[in-house]
């Protein structure tokens, strides 16, 4: 990772998880330190990891965006609410999109692309203080297109050179107790790099495939450059803070948009 301009090897650490029937037992801690024992031996002493809970200390706070791709299930499920002097008519076609493609050159990401892909994140990436160098086998595992885990895109035919690429990765969550709904289907905006300054044009297309893959909710971090649609594509302000925490490290004065890293 660079951290502020600096070469720092990082673990990332990711999905720490207890049975809800052990959660008083103070397991977090033994997995915690098993985690750093086990880091450690592979000589990194670095770790950054994510949590919704704010505990001592965070280095930035991001929060999430939604938009409504499916209005009607989200208030079925109650992901949502309507304004009272809103019909549901109405409600439905503010969040509508456009039935066409508004990039239709926009292709799946294939893997003679992956060198390309991985320069165009990188020189993206360099801008930014907290952020992933990333290998050409890092980019093949976490962005080639994969059916119900991540989709990518690109703009340029196959073998020229590239100057947009655009992801999203798919997290879906459970709909306890309702009588029709047993699943939501959640899609999360990735890294999005635009050459072509078309940031707002490759997010809207995005919004739209999702929306055509049957996506319930398309949910995106204030990182990067992601302030910059938010509003304009109809993504509402969540209620849920992201907290981002490094393990033996200090950085200071870093804010949502110096952050260049999304932890799936």
């Amino acid at each position: 990772m660079k951290l502020n301009g600096r070469d720092v090897m990082c673990a990332e650490i990711n999905f720490l998880c207890v049975h809800k029937d052990l959660r008083a037992k103070r397991l977090a801690p033994v997995l915690i330190k098993e985690i750093t024992r086990r880091v450690n031996r592979c000589n990194i002493w670095q770790a950054i990891y994510t949590a919704g809970a704010l505990i001592p200390t965070p280095i930035t706070g991001a929060t999430y965006w939604h938009r409504n791709l499916n209005p009607q299930k989200l208030l079925d499920v109650k992901f949502s609410s309507k304004p009272a002097k809103m019909t549901k008519s109405q409600y439905n076609k503010l969040h509508s999109l456009p039935r066409e493609s508004v990039w239709p050159e926009l292709r799946p990401m294939q893997s003679e692309d992956v060198p390309q892909v991985m320069n165009l994140i990188n020189t993206y990436l360099s801008d930014v203080k907290v952020h992933i160098v990333f290998n050409e086998d890092e980019i093949r595992h976490f962005m080639m297109p994969r059916d119900g885990v991540i989709y990518s895109y690109v703009a340029g035919e196959p073998g020229a050179a590239l100057t947009d690429v655009f992801s999203f990765y798919a997290l879906p969550s459970q709909v306890l107790n309702h009588a029709d709904h047993n699943t939501l289907r959640v899609a999360y905006s990735y890294y999005n790099v635009s050459k072509s300054n078309r940031l707002r044009d490759g997010m809207q297309e995005l919004l739209i495939r999702a929306k055509a893959l049957d996506f319930d909710v398309f949910n995106a971090l204030d990182v990067m450059e992601n302030k910059s649609f938010l509003e304009e594509l109809k993504f509402g302000v969540g209620d849920g803070e992201l907290h981002y925490y490094l393990y033996n490290w200090r950085i200071r004065n870093i804010q949502p948009e110096d952050l260049g890293i999304v932890l799936v």
